[in-house]
């Protein structure tokens, strides 16, 4: 940094320190105010405070030999209070500037994650954010005990973690609805799953979905809303995976795409449950317990707490009432199917 290019923010300095120094005086707040206005402009340039107060050093030091007596001793504090009011003006202007790149990452964010906006405006203020919307991204979204914003000290610690780990690789870290959102590329898996890792581990065993990658703008709503239906399946269907794939999940939106058929299967086939002592809801774990351990009734049994043939007396149960053999393959799939769409549509505590 040259002498030239401070010189236009040390304008006045050198006579106010002068004027100060002949009576003894502390500088005036007009003269307080010009120098935290030039601080402000010092910093809207980019020259650093560190720079800056080396220069107002550098023009005391030049007066120095022309003061004599009392007001070379008085030098000191007048720089003293010089420096002050100009780093005052240089930091404010710092924060406002950091406030205001806050505002225009979130506002970039909501819209991205929105779809709102001119997708080629969009793809313009993604650059300036790591980001190439030309290219397929995907996204993954962590869900915690706890609600987190930009500001959380997790964030910090997951971002150091990528940076450390995969560099500059146009990833975008961020937080939406309480929730933690990472953007990557789409052909990088593995900086989402490092992603997913460390979150699992930072939240306290939360739980982080990862939507398929899409391209363009409106690929990143897609991948994004693919992440968050994940999450929202996961706790439907009572899923305990720690990291879902959206693309391991697909039959599920399938079953549910026509949502009279389902509702109609699940109380065709199911809906005689409710006749059974307890209500069908018992009935219905049971099954559930069932067809998730495999079809292997010591595992169904254990995973409820009951003895073998206490689970056995149950399915046998359920085949009297329905008319369909949870042992038998071909009543199977139909039981099976109309137990997920019964969690799906949250049946029977709520009418379908």
């Amino acid at each position: 940094m040259t002498l030239q290019e401070t010189t236009p923010y040390l304008e006045g300095y050198a006579e106010a320190l002068t004027g100060a120094c002949a009576t003894g005086r502390r500088l005036t707040r007009d003269e307080l105010a010009s120098l935290r206005g030039q601080g402000e402009r010092a910093a809207e340039v980019g020259l650093g405070l560190r720079t800056m107060v080396h220069a107002h050093l550098a023009a005391a030091r030049a007066i120095r030999p022309g003061l004599t007596g009392a007001a070379a001793d008085h030098l000191l504090a007048a720089v003293e209070q010089a420096v002050d009011a100009f780093a005052e003006g240089h930091e404010r202007a710092q924060r406002l500037a950091v406030r205001q790149e806050e505002a225009a990452r979130r506002e970039f964010v909501d819209d991205l994650l929105y779809g709102r906006s001119d997708l080629g405006r969009l793809a313009e203020r993604a650059v300036r954010f790591g980001l190439l919307l030309s290219h397929a991204h995907a996204v993954a979204v962590a869900q915690g005990p706890e609600p987190y914003d930009d500001g959380h000290p997790l964030i910090r610690r997951i971002e150091s973690s990528l940076v450390a780990r995969f560099g500059d690789r146009r990833i975008l870290l961020t937080t939406k609805d309480g929730r933690l959102i990472c953007i990557a590329p789409g052909d990088q898996s593995d900086v989402l799953n490092h992603f997913a890792k460390q979150a699992y581990g930072a939240t306290g065993g939360g739980r982080v979905a990862i939507g398929r990658p899409h391209p363009g703008a409106g690929g990143v709503v897609h991948s994004y809303e693919e992440a968050l239906n994940a999450l929202d399946l996961a706790d439907r269907m009572g899923l305990d995976d720690p990291v879902l794939l959206a693309s391991d999940l697909l039959v599920y939106p399938v079953l549910t795409r026509d949502r009279q058929a389902m509702a109609d299967l699940v109380l065709s086939v199911l809906g005689p449950l409710r006749d059974a002592r307890g209500g069908a809801l018992p009935l219905l774990d049971t099954l559930s317990a069932y067809f998730d351990a495999g079809c292997v009734a010591a595992e169904a049994a254990r995973r409820l707490n009951l003895s073998v043939r206490a689970l056995t007396y149950r399915l046998d149960r359920i085949h009297r009432l329905t008319g369909a053999d949870p042992g038998d393959p071909v009543h199977r799939y139909t039981l099976q199917t109309a137990v997920i769409g019964a969690r799906l549509l949250d049946w029977p505590r709520r009418e379908v």
